[in-house]
């Protein structure tokens, strides 16, 4: 699987970078913009993401703001829905506007902060992304 995370906070984006390793190459950006940047690259290799995992408050572009980009790239290249990248958006904003805010905008699965490893695993198995066991 290939995978592209985006997080700002220096922790969080090494222990998710170790985490997802497990699972494929694991990509790092730093910000919105890095993300899109990156996820535009990769089509245009003929080597898409599996997985995209974005962090909503980052600097420059946040992940509200990349998930859009991402989904405007796809539309552009006329990439079905059902063969759009899954996208996880991982924050500490659980409320239900912000929620609703990025299901409206596309995202796949919607985790919060801290990650919980156990429950992103059965996320990923959820939506096809790893086998179950």
């Amino acid at each position: 699987m290939k995978i592209l995370l985006a997080e700002d906070d220096f922790v969080t984006r090494k222990y998710m970078a170790n985490f997802l390793s497990k699972y494929g190459s694991c990509d790092v950006t730093v910000d919105g913009m890095e993300a899109v940047d990156a996820f535009m690259l990769a089509l245009e290799e003929g080597e898409p993401y599996d997985l995209v995992c974005l962090d909503i408050m980052m600097p420059v572009m946040d992940g509200y703001q990349a998930l859009m980009g991402i989904r405007n790239l796809e539309k552009g290249k006329n990439i079905p829905e059902d063969k759009r990248v899954k996208v996880i958006m991982a924050t500490a904003l659980n409320e239900e506007k912000n929620v609703k805010m990025a299901f409206d905008l596309g995202c796949t699965i919607y985790s919060g902060k801290p990650i919980d490893q156990a429950k992103f695993e059965q996320a990923l198995k959820k939506i096809g992304l790893i086998d179950e066991k």
